[in-house]
């Protein structure tokens, strides 16, 4: 079931967007089998999880960070984490810098569509605060994350995904490096690809519910 999920993603997604599969609520055996499916990153939101399948997995898979980050926990995971989709507060790139290990590639985590659940920066304090990370050596910026609202309104889920890659493009100009966009889960993963993404997080349409 699990490599039948995969390959129909991937071909729905094309070459150029990056699969994880998302394994927050999956065991062990389950992300190994999706392993051996061909799924080579991995998501994680919580610092047990990361830990546990990051010791399961082999060392040609990457885990990502996918969930909020608190800076107290940095240190807990900092030897393993090469990808964090969440980067919205200094404190937290000061604990990379203090590590010191090795350059985490960051997505600035953009609440695009303003909801007061959902965390992230405002569109308008996105520039500065990549300004700010220049200055650290093991912080680089590499793109920008979003969640859409949950909602079965299409248009409203398309104007988030066309907002954050407006906002890459307005970016870019200062910033080329920052070129990849972490947006799309499994209900709305193809709006997404259409929308510019290049990294896609994706639990029950590749693990199972």
């Amino acid at each position: 079931m699990i490599k039948g999920n995969y390959e129909q993603i991937k071909n729905e997604a094309g070459e150029d967007v990056t699969i994880i599969a998302v394994t927050k609520y999956h065991t062990v055996e389950d992300t190994l089998k999706a392993y051996e499916a061909g799924v080579r990153h991995f998501g994680e939101n919580r610092i047990e999880g990361f830990i546990e399948k990051r010791t399961a997995l082999p060392a040609d898979a990457e885990v990502h960070f996918i969930g909020t980050m608190q800076s107290r926990k940095v240190k807990e995971i900092i030897g393993d984490l090469h990808y964090l989709h969440s980067l919205e507060r200094e404190s937290v790139a000061k604990k990379i810098e203090q590590a010191g290990l090795h350059v985490v590639n960051c997505f600035i985590q953009v609440n695009i569509s303003d909801e007061t659940s959902k965390h992230g920066l405002k569109p308008e304090e996105v520039e500065g605060f990549i300004e700010k990370l220049k200055a650290y050596k093991y912080v680089k910026v590499i793109g920008l994350m979003t969640m859409a609202p949950n909602t079965e309104d299409i248009s409203i889920i398309e104007n988030t995904f066309k907002g954050l890659k407006k906002l890459r493009e307005n970016i870019a100009e200062n910033y080329p490096e920052v070129k990849e966009l972490s947006m799309g889960m499994s209900n709305d993963y193809p709006i997404a690809v259409r929308n510019g993404a290049t990294y896609i997080r994706i639990g029950s349409k590749i693990m199972g519910s």
